[in-house]
């Protein structure tokens, strides 16, 4: 046998591979201790790039170094396959998702198996299997029932390059978390998740997760955002509904030095409390705040707009009369929409006050007793002793909020409050490739859920997928046989819902389906989940720190409540690999191209041209990425070096 100078691949690695498949090697053998090895799932909207492989090499070698151990290994693998990245993909490529994204998978499969991989294809799994999305039904079902699911009137954030509703996780420095710039602010009826029923023992469970990066533990901790304060009504003054502006806050010390409210310009009240002559001045402010983004309106040392509404609220604790504005960095989804205005002791406030000639009264003095200039050149922010500030003139910072939060609770115009930065997540997503929601809307009944036996709820085809990213609400309402359907309570004739459910929602829990993926009565059987749960070893992104790593610690204590499991978190260990980068090209106008069909300069940074309009492109080191079209396939380093 002659020894061959140097490694050939592609003359031993099939031969394995085929014996590996054939075998199915990799399946569990139910001896030995549990270890559960899980990578974090694909999107098959495209191959693979190396930075895929770079994440399911970590996680094989430790796998098979478990399996040598002695311990009886769970590494499955599966496919992420609903949601925008694959339907964005099959309108690019004119295939409908339902033919292009078998045909991706098929194409991933087989570059996973030319890697090696010891993958357990036994309990492969496609999101977009009705087989497995009848168990997102479910859980939405399950969740409905004990009030953790409810659809509601909210701002939300819209991309308007994907036509849909995005969550609060998913805009990433005021961009769509896909790559796309336009987001802007909307007003729907959507179905959410009340994620925010588990803020407190999300929050307190981070003290668990040891095996965890700190960096990931406080990127949740600081989005969960707990914060004490107190919650206080000012009544609107003069209006015949008797309506109040909530607002909450944790500076209550300083109430007595309030001068106006602020609102934001998507609050429900804020056209209805404007005056006649202020109406156009206040809806034109309003559009512009539509159009501009979060971050550039809340942004450290931004400028500060806003415009009076002609109205003005009561201030419970002086009975004053304070002035009501829209500001530019008060936001809808934050609190209560609204914020009560402290210019003194406020650093914001005090740059609106000035550039609107809004009265600053100071009410806190330093506790060192040395007293403040008359005329600010800053706000005061911090605690002190209370002065002109009525009976409680003479307490400390801390001391006041205690006792003022307690006096409009004992007045009935407020209460002490925790308040979280969490809010509820909103699933509704108004595009085809989704899990359709299972409710039935009947003009005489309501708003009914489907019953467990008609599960699932079937995505029907949808040939023209052009008009998939038409404007006019959810793509599903364009179908009339999907749509029209009957009551299961009165039998009368009613229509489906049409949106479907946000990707997320897909790999909350998927986890758990792997440890039994192909069982028909129930997601998976609870004599899995106490043998295989929670995951040992955990391996992905740390871009998914308060997306999905959030929502599958959610989707875990809602699995357990319904007695399903009886962990409290999915993950021992998590890993976060890291990024793979490398060059991309992107135009101003025509947006990302791959180095292939460009002419690319060597140098560093490399030049090139976008093909169409000719402009210079801009050239980024990026994360690698199908986005941005910057992946290196694996194919031709395997070929090279096995």
């Amino acid at each position: 046998m002659t020894l061959e100078e140097r490694y050939m691949p592609q003359q031993i690695e099939a031969k394995w591979q085929k014996r590996w498949r054939e075998e199915n090697s990799y399946a569990l053998n139910g001896k030995g201790d549990p270890f559960y090895i899980l990578e974090m799932f694909p999107y098959p909207s495209g191959k693979l790039h190396m930075g895929h492989m770079r994440v399911y090499s970590i996680g094989d070698v430790l796998a098979r170094f478990k399996r040598l151990q002695g311990y009886d290994v769970l590494h499955p693998m599966g496919w992420d396959s609903f949601g925008l990245p694959a339907e964005n993909a099959a309108i690019e490529d004119g295939i409908p998702p339902q033919i292009r994204t078998p045909k991706n998978i098929a194409a991933v499969k087989e570059q996973m198996e030319h890697g090696g991989f010891s993958f357990d294809w036994e309990r492969e799994i496609t999101t977009s299997d009705p087989e497995y999305y009848r168990w997102n039904q479910w859980f939405f079902l399950k969740m409905l029932e004990k009030g953790l699911v409810y659809k509601k009137k909210s701002t939300v954030n819209w991309c308007h390059s994907c036509n849909t509703v995005l969550a609060n996780e998913q805009v990433v420095n005021g961009k769509c978390w896909r790559g796309h710039s336009d987001v802007t602010t909307t007003t729907i009826d959507e179905w959410a998740f009340k994620i925010t029923a588990y803020a407190e023992e999300l929050l307190s469970d981070l003290d668990k997760l040891s095996g965890w990066p700190e960096r990931i533990v406080t990127m949740q901790r600081n989005w969960i955002g707990k914060s004490q304060g107190a919650r206080v009504f000012f009544a609107i003054d003069g209006d015949r509904e008797g309506r109040k502006i909530e607002i909450f806050t944790t500076r209550v010390d300083t109430i007595f030095g309030c001068s106006f409210l602020s609102l934001a310009p998507e609050h429900a009240l804020a056209l209805e409390i404007t005056s006649a002559d202020r109406k156009a001045e206040v809806t034109a402010f309003i559009e512009k705040m539509r159009k501009t983004d979060k971050i550039e309106r809340t942004a450290e040392g931004g400028k500060k707009e806003g415009v009076f509404t002609g109205a003005y609220a009561i201030n419970p604790y002086t009975g004053a009369k304070v002035p009501i504005y829209l500001a530019n960095f008060v936001l809808a989804e934050y609190g209560t929409g609204a914020v009560m205005a402290v210019p003194a002791h406020d650093q914001r406030d005090f740059d609106f006050a000035r550039q609107y000639n809004i009265p600053i009264h100071q009410v806190i003095a330093p506790a060192d007793g040395s007293t403040l200039p008359a005329e600010l050149t800053a706000a005061y922010t911090e605690d002190g002793i209370l002065h002109n500030s009525g009976d409680f003139s003479g307490l400390t910072s801390a001391e006041a909020r205690q006792k003022l939060a307690l006096f409009a609770e004992e007045k009935g115009f407020g209460r002490p409050t925790i308040q979280y930065h969490l809010r509820d997540w909103g699933i509704s997503r108004q595009r085809y490739w989704g899990t359709p929601i299972p409710i039935i809307n009947c003009p005489k009944c309501g708003q009914v859920p489907v019953p467990e036996k008609d599960l699932p709820v079937l995505l029907p085809d949808f040939a023209d997928i052009y008009k998939m990213k038409e404007s006019g609400g959810a793509p599903l309402a364009k179908l009339e046989s999907f749509v029209n359907c009957t009551c299961p309570k009165c039998g009368g004739a009613a229509r489906r819902e049409t949106e479907t459910m946000d990707t997320f929602v897909d790999s909350a829990w998927y986890f758990a389906r792997f440890i039994d993926a192909k069982n028909k009565e129930k997601p998976f059987a609870k004599e899995a989940a106490d043998r295989y749960l929670p995951i040992d070893v955990y391996l992905g992104g740390p871009e998914h720190a308060v997306m999905h790593l959030l929502y599958f610690r959610f989707f875990t204590k809602v699995m357990r409540d319904l007695g399903l499991l009886n962990i409290d978190e999915p993950v021992k260990h998590l890993i976060t690999q890291g990024m793979v980068n490398a060059y991309s090209f992107k135009c101003p106008d025509h947006g990302y191209f791959p180095p292939a069909a460009l002419e690319v300069s060597n140098g560093a940074p490399p030049k090139a041209k976008c093909p169409k309009c000719g402009k210079d492109m801009e050239v980024l080191m990026e994360k690698m990425s199908k986005s941005k079209k910057n992946g290196m396939a694996p194919e031709d380093l395997i070929s090279k070096y096995g």
